[in-house]
């Protein structure tokens, strides 16, 4: 398995929840009810497998590998996937701000709402990138023995770095979001 598969895998995962986000937020959107710890365990999600285990593996592993083998990291692919890691850690901190005015006033709920679809919206494309354009491209860039190398460098933050079990406990998180959205 390459450690391109592995990103693969991890954004369909990442694609249930954009899924349950976008069923949640559409809901709110037309005055249904929502429990808002839904939105909670979705920016926890977010920010600790998204944002703390996917793209630790790119930005800390993937990209650099690909800068080494010559890709720049300030222009083309992948000065534009860390642009659009920045942007989601802005609509998700929007979204979590929101989430917080939301309990003392209900013009917040808009501003979830337009945040959580932005950031939707931002992350299919980005998942498209990657998946049709970058990880391609790095596939093709890195030699198969770093290929071996990044993937042994992502079971460490997997281990070390991410923990343990902390893995699968977000892909549990992924199913439940699911489930809840569809109450």
């Amino acid at each position: 398995m390459k450690a391109t598969e592995i990103l693969m895998e991890e954004h369909r995962v990442i694609e249930r929840v954009l899924t349950a986000l976008e069923r949640a937020a559409t809901r709110l959107s037309n005055g249904q009810e929502v429990y808002l710890r839904f939105f909670t365990g979705t920016t926890v999600f977010i920010k600790n497998f998204a944002d703390g285990c996917h793209h630790q593996k790119e930005e800390g592993i993937l990209f650099p590998a690909m800068i080494e083998n010559g890709l720049s990291k300030d222009a083309g692919p992948i000065a534009v996937m860390l642009a659009e890691h920045e942007e989601g850690r802005r609509l998700t901190q929007k979204m979590r701000q929101a989430l917080e005015r939301l309990q003392t006033t209900d013009a917040s709920r808009s501003e979830l709402v337009q945040n959580a679809l932005s950031y939707v919206k931002l992350l299919r494309q980005h998942i498209y990138k990657e998946d049709n354009i970058l990880f391609p491209m790095a596939d093709k860039v890195i030699p198969v023995d770093q290929q071996q190398q990044i993937l042994d460098a992502f079971m460490l933050v997997e281990r070390d770095e991410t923990g343990e079990s902390v893995h699968e406990k977000y892909l549990g998180l992924a199913v439940r979001l699911e489930q809840e959205c569809l109450r």
